[in-house]
């Protein structure tokens, strides 16, 4: 049993529309087609992902917010022969590759937080490997209902949400994301939720909360909550987990006890994970899962007890006179300032020192940026220390609630961003 947005889905009603969803749209095992699928309708959506699943084929789930165009431009970039836009119909992609058959696969685009998103193809066997790997090691949520307030068609809300909550033998709740007060008033009339959100969503919830009322239990994932945030949230949630993980390999490490925010958790028993060994001698995260060695990009560190530690995007690192700053020691320190309310850190050219660190930001009020430099020589280095620092309105983030230091640095070097008076 399903429920969406207060529509209760049963099991025998569930197997109905997958074999209705699986004969109207010629969903087929081992031929090597690929479809793209984007349903506004999220029980559409997800009864055509569990059908594609359950048949093997190849499938791209599509975010519902994205228009018919670039639905079609998405399906074709990953190579989809055939793209159904809320029907069962499906139209056919010019210009589609020969099909290759073998294998079905969850097509996925990774998030283009660092450079162009490219599509990635994971079989279904790999995803059943990590939904069971997943459930082995991570045994703190049984018996808690997972609420899923995040797209199912990404894969953390799709299968460490609601394919692992089903594993589990629990009913999930799929929630609308856009509205936070009805969010909260569903944890409240749910048994022992386990939110599956962005930490922007996450942050909302602990400002809105009353005084003394907690969440019983919260994952974040995606990206790392900046220090005031964490420590809003962790006062409000009982249980607050993270994982850790990239669109090659899936989860890589889960945290089951989220105590600092940049413990990303221990990894997986079905992955074999290297890092550096010191806080002082970081390495690039490497995964070995089956026969694949995946290189994140991410710089990290294993403690003792093998738990991992993130200290950056290895493309995100500073370089400022062959010194290494990393943005998020910048980002905690402008987060912690009175007023602030988001921050991004990046790199900017510069002809003496290489690199130097430049800032944007949002406040409550203007924030004259000699005031916020002067914040930051109190706890920063000087080479840590923005050399500029814009004010705008708003950060740009992407729809999973990351953000993307690419797209907020080529805006900044654009011009597209306006600066708050």
């Amino acid at each position: 049993m399903i429920e969406i947005d207060g529509r209760i889905l049963a099991a025998d009603e569930m197997e109905t529309t997958l074999a209705h969803v699986t004969a109207r749209a010629r969903l087929r095992a081992g031929s090597g087609e690929r479809v793209a699928a984007r349903f506004r309708d999220t029980a559409s959506s997800l009864a055509f992902i569990l059908a594609a699943r359950r048949t093997g084929a190849t499938l791209l789930p599509v975010h519902p917010a994205l228009p018919d165009d670039g639905a079609r431009r998405l399906a074709a970039r990953a190579g989809c022969h055939r793209v159904f836009l809320d029907d069962l119909d499906g139209e056919s992609l010019d210009d589609a590759p020969p099909p290759v058959p073998g294998e079905g696969h969850l097509l996925q685009m990774s998030s283009g937080t660092t450079g162009e998103p490219k599509c990635i193809a994971r079989p279904w066997s790999a995803v059943e490997r990590e939904i069971e790997s997943y459930v082995a090691a991570f045994t703190e949520p049984e018996g808690m209902t997972p609420v899923i307030a995040c797209p199912i068609t990404h894969s953390y809300g799709l299968i460490c949400g609601l394919l692992v909550g089903l594993r589990r033998g629990r009913a999930p709740l799929v929630l609308d994301t856009g509205n936070p007060k009805y969010l909260l008033r569903r944890l409240r009339e749910t048994e022992r939720p386990l939110l599956y959100t962005s930490p922007a969503m996450l942050h909302t919830l602990a400002r809105l909360m009353p005084e003394g009322e907690r969440l019983h239990a919260a994952m974040t994932s995606g990206t790392l909550l900046p220090a005031p945030w964490f420590a809003a949230i962790r006062a409000r949630v009982e249980h607050l987990f993270q994982q850790y993980g990239c669109s090659e390999a899936g989860c890589i490490a889960v945290n089951p006890d989220l105590r600092r925010a940049d413990a990303i958790g221990y990894p997986l028993p079905h992955h074999r994970v290297q890092a550096g060994v010191s806080a002082g001698t970081p390495e690039e995260i490497v995964v070995a899962s089956g026969s694949a060695t995946i290189r994140t990009g991410d710089l990290g560190y294993r403690m003792p007890d093998g738990m991992l530690i993130f200290v950056s995007r290895r493309s995100d690192t500073i370089n400022v006179s062959g010194l290494n700053v990393y943005p998020g020691e910048v980002e905690d320190v402008v987060m912690a300032m009175p007023g602030i309310t988001d921050v991004v850190a990046f790199a900017r050219a510069d002809p003496f020192a290489g690199e130097r660190v430049t800032l944007l930001f949002s406040a409550e009020a203007p924030v004259p940026p000699r005031a916020l430099q002067d914040w930051c020589r109190r706890f920063l280095a000087g080479h840590q220390v923005p050399v500029e620092a814009l004010q705008v309105a708003a950060i740009p983030r992407q729809a999973n609630g990351k953000i993307s230091r690419r797209e907020a640095a080529e805006r900044y070097r654009s011009g597209a961003l306006e600066a708050m008076s």
